[in-house]
């Protein structure tokens, strides 16, 4: 608790200051709420217009949330004739159902629709991903999905992906990973941080995060299990991109009830100790930017809003 009460107190003028124990190429910023997701979309447009250029696959693992940024991904691309047929999208995880059973992929609160309706249907048909490099993790292919990523990759010495995009969710996770799966590693470090995708049950707290931040607060219908990258996908790839939009943001960039929710988790991982049971801690260990949207780095306050 005392961590807690510590880093509730680091200022927004403070934040962006790297403790001691980041990598020296881990680098935080804050970006103001009017362009936050159009830089996401430009560091997305540029790697892969990059790698076109030098006649390279992209490999990346894409998470769904943030989410807003796709559509002004496909714009570019559109606007600028920027295929994507080097591509390889690895969605970051998507839902279960209690018995480990794909969720319907055409259920408007699934993953795989989601990012079709951002982004895959946006782009102009002949630019599109091919379908067979689009990839969303499983019942089928969860045991191999690390290895799907390398296999895409497709050079020697890679660990994983050119990058992995992502947020930091309310529980402190990366992609699915929760703190309560630090005991299923036996609270063992080098374990956890190998431990390869998997079937998971959510953490309380992500499943509250998911019904305010997805569905009006209807807890009820917010699946209890996700298939979903793991320690070693996020870790073992060449960099790591997390964009915290955690402002109740709508697509239209208006505020969905001004719940303002990730300032207190985005300070514990950045400020806190590095642990397993706060995955998201381990990204200052490595190369990574870490970027903060300007409402979520604004001073902690303690008060009753509602």
């Amino acid at each position: 608790m005392e961590a807690c009460k510590r880093v509730a107190k680091i200022s927004k003028k403070d934040l962006c200051t790297p403790p001691g124990d980041a990598h020296p190429d881990f680098k935080i910023r804050i970006l103001e709420t009017k362009g936050f997701h159009f830089h996401m979309a430009l560091d997305m447009f540029v790697r892969i217009k990059k790698a076109l250029e030098e006649g390279k696959q992209f490999v990346g693992v894409f998470p769904t949330g943030p989410i807003f940024q796709y559509q002004l991904l496909a714009a570019m691309c559109n606007a600028l004739n920027v295929p994507l047929k080097h591509v390889h999208y690895f969605s970051m995880d998507e839902y279960a159902d209690e018995d480990g059973n794909d969720i319907d992929p055409n259920w408007p609160g699934s993953f795989h629709y989601t990012i079709n309706e951002h982004f895959i249907s946006n782009l102009k048909p002949e630019f599109r991903i091919p379908e067979k490099q689009i990839h969303f993790p499983s019942k089928n292919n969860i045991d191999h999905y690390d290895d799907m990523i390398l296999e895409a990759r497709g050079e020697a010495g890679a660990k994983g992906a050119h990058i992995v995009y992502g947020g930091t969710g309310l529980s402190g996770h990366f992609s699915f990973w929760d703190p309560h799966l630090a005991e299923k590693y036996g609270m063992d470090m080098e374990a956890w941080k190998k431990a390869t995708p998997r079937l998971v049950d959510f953490h309380p707290i992500s499943t509250i995060q998911m019904a305010v931040t997805d569905m009006s607060g209807a807890w009820p219908f917010v699946p209890p299990k996700a298939y979903t990258t793991s320690s070693s996908t996020v870790l073992g790839a060449d960099y790591r991109s997390w964009w915290n939009d955690g402002a109740g943001l709508t697509a239209e960039g208006t505020y969905a009830g001004g719940i303002v929710w990730q300032k207190f988790i985005t300070r514990l991982a950045l400020h806190g100790p590095i642990s397993m049971q706060v995955p998201g801690s381990m990204l200052r260990t490595l190369p990574g930017d870490f970027v903060i949207i300007e409402p979520v780095a604004e001073d902690l306050k303690l008060e009753l809003t509602a």
